[in-house]
């Protein structure tokens, strides 16, 4: 299921806890005047009135797809990353296991020279693998050294198919194996299928970008294009086969626990036998088929194709997915396609932000560790928790005031409310990465070697109880998330840097900008997808008949409200697939407000800087979203990315309030008044 969920999901009291440990940060203020343009009416246009001045004075850098406070936040944090990752790559022998294995994978993927030097040495061992096999039914044992690679978010990186480990949909006490759709090398399955003319460009420049990877392979340019074309007519028939992001948004869809004879039958051409043996995993005997007709294409694609055109498919995924580890042209190539092509990013970004990324996604608990010794106290967590309880106060206050929610219902998500665990800042238990080599002097061995030990960590996992202290994200992370199976909200350490929160800043805009997204995570769990679970996590229906029918109609409100808006060009938003965002942004908001009214009821508001305390904290929740992104980027998220732009997450929201409209006196009709207000929570 997606995790991802939101660019921008901070917490507003970890800030507090160490804002007198970042004076000079914390003096930054929420709400800066500065970033408004105060000649755009703000019942017109919202955002532009709180963020055309941040826009104008912050354009995309050449090496971004998009900026904004995120952006500028995420890049301040790698800064902090660098020195930690410097200080350990220095030679030391009295690191401790810790810093040497952080700052060892750093120095290898910094050292450009070894790099260059290599080529495509590091991959020689499993082309020659791919290159020797003798039929199509050895690749069950030949994919399964390739499989480690994983979907991220705009580009895909599994071969066949994504295996792993989930927990169990109807017992979310238990980890069961996984098999899921994949295979793909564009970022979805639409890039495939839809017939307009900038998609029939893509899929162009796909293929001439592929039929580059084989030449640089060392292929002749005549047979690279037969590979190319071969690779495009497997990938095509995959993605027929694979569900659609809206469609995988409804968790019924996506459980389907079958025996390993099943998926046999299911697709008899693939050995899954030996698969599972290669993988440690013999006694196999069910797993979760995630979506049974993907496996159904895939097993119809192993009967109609040759050999040697499987053989390009191999060896075109295997350079995709290691091609930002070798040497400069496979770089530079992989930039021109997925970077330049698809998003629009003028400049490669420097080795050091790459690497220090490269750090982060493998072994990120380990340079984790490092982050919060420097920038985090235990003392946070406790201070924490104490405003997230504030913010859940204001959603029981929600739910059992609700007009349109029986006794029946509201009894129930009022039990899931109590259930949510507050996970903050890092884990209690940091992953143990012993058993993980790494070599100073060989950055892709180091990669190969990270993604089969979480390959196998994972697999581990299967057969056995959830550990609900785990995390999925790394603490040094910009980002937050809410799980519908852990039942449970994650603020890693990394998103607490001001000038999201201040100490010295009145509340009402701490609550409007960090508040507001704290009551977001809460409310995904009672979006459209995080509703289908219960407090423990399973997949149950909790709702009576009548009120999940006025749960659709009120969230269908906010789907064919957003399905109005235009990201680029003519293509307007898929508000079924911004929906559980949209529906999370909305409730976040206004829990939000109740708080900071509940919080604020005894104490005498005045005006500051020529604005009322309320319109202070709307104003704080715009600059929250203050923003630009490229317009090849605006195209490709309207395909991938369950979020709406910017602009939409701050005008689609406060339109549908009448607290903003009281606050900025708006007419009834003004572009930031909606007639017909939508509202779930």
């Amino acid at each position: 299921m997606e995790k991802r969920t939101g660019l921008a999901v901070l917490i507003l009291a970890l800030l507090t806890a160490f804002a007198s440990a970042q004076n000079a940060k914390s003096a930054q203020p929420v709400l800066n005047v500065s970033s408004m343009d105060k000649n755009v009416d703000p019942c017109v246009d919202f955002f532009g009135y709180s963020c055309g001045g941040w826009i104008k004075k912050n354009p995309i850098p050449p090496d971004q797809t998009s900026w904004h406070i995120y952006s500028k936040l995420e890049d301040d944090n790698k800064l902090v990353l660098r020195d930690i990752l410097e200080s350990a790559a220095k030679a030391d022998p009295e690191r401790d296991a810790t810093k040497q294995k952080i700052g060892d994978y750093y120095a290898a993927c910094m050292d450009e020279s070894a790099i260059e030097k290599a080529g495509i040495a590091p991959l020689r061992l499993e082309l020659e693998r791919i290159g020797n096999l003798k039929s199509k039914e050895e690749l069950a044992s030949l994919v399964v050294s390739m499989q480690p690679a994983k979907e991220n978010y705009l580009r895909q990186e599994t071969v066949l198919f994504d295996f792993g480990s989930l927990q169990d949909f109807k017992d979310s006490t238990q980890v069961i194996a996984a098999a899921d759709q994949g295979g793909l090398g564009l970022p979805d399955r639409d890039y495939y299928l839809k017939d307009d003319e900038k998609s029939q460009e893509l899929r162009k420049a796909y293929m001439a970008h592929v039929q580059k990877m084989f030449e640089l392979l060392g292929d002749k340019p005549d047979a690279a294009a037969v590979e190319a074309q071969a690779v495009m007519k497997i990938e095509s028939a995959l993605a027929k086969g694979s569900l659609t992001r809206v469609e995988r948004r409804d968790p019924t869809k996506l459980y389907h626990k079958l025996s390993r004879e099943e998926l046999q039958r299911l697709s008899p051409s693939f050995h899954w036998s030996e698969y599972f043996t290669r993988v440690g995993l013999d006694s196999l005997q069910s797993l979760n088929v995630v979506t049974p007709d993907f496996f159904k294409a895939l097993n119809a694609q192993l009967e109609q194709e040759d050999l040697t055109s499987w053989k390009a498919y191999l060896r075109w995924h295997l350079v995709h997915a290691n091609a930002p580890f070798l040497s400069s042209a496979f770089v530079d190539a992989d930039f021109d396609f997925f970077e330049k092509t698809l998003q629009g990013t003028e400049q490669l970004e420097p080795r050091w932000k790459r690497c220090v990324s490269a750090v982060d996604n493998q072994i990120g608990e380990a340079l984790g560790q490092a982050y919060v010794e420097r920038n985090f106290s235990p003392e946070a967590k406790q201070r924490a928790l104490k405003i997230v309880k504030q913010i859940e106060a204001a959603m029981q206050q929600d739910i059992t005031g609700l007009p349109w929610m029986s006794a029946t219902t509201k009894q129930h998500a009022l039990e899931k409310l109590h259930a949510i665990a507050n996970k903050i800042g890092y884990p209690d238990k940091w992953r143990d990465y012993s058993a993980l080599k790494i070599d100073r002097n060989d950055e892709l061995g180091n990669v190969l070697q990270g993604r089969e030990f979480e390959f196998h960590r994972q697999l581990a996992k299967i057969g056995k109880p959830v550990d609900r202290g785990e995390w999925q994200m790394t603490p040094p992370t910009v980002n937050a998330y809410y799980d519908p199976q852990m039942n449970d909200i994650n603020f890693p350490a990394g998103t607490l840097q001001p000038p999201l929160f201040s100490a010295e800043s009145d509340d009402a805009p701490n609550y409007g900008n960090t508040g507001g997204t704290i009551g977001h995570e809460l409310t995904h769990g009672f979006d459209d997808e995080g509703r289908q679970f219960d407090a423990q996590g399973n997949l149950r229906d909790w709702w009576t008949p009548e009120d999940a029918k006025e749960f659709e109609q009120r969230a269908s409100c906010i789907s064919n409200q957003y399905s109005q808006y235009v990201i680029v060009d003519d293509i307007k938003i898929n508000g079924k697939l911004t929906l559980g965002e949209d529906v999370a942004d909305l409730g976040g908001l206004m829990l939000a407000y109740m708080a900071w009214k509940d919080e604020t009821k005894n104490q005498k508001l005045e005006p500051l800087e020529g604005f009322t305390p309320e319109q202070r904290f709307f104003i704080a929740y715009g600059q929250s979203w203050c923003g630009s992104t490229r317009d090849e980027t605006k195209r490709l998220r309207a395909t991938v990315d369950p979020h709406s732009p910017d602009k939409y997450r701050t005008n689609g929201v406060v339109s549908n309030m009448p607290e903003f409209q009281e606050a900025f006196h708006c007419k009834a009709g003004s572009p930031m008044v909606r007639e017909n207000r939508c509202r779930v929570w």
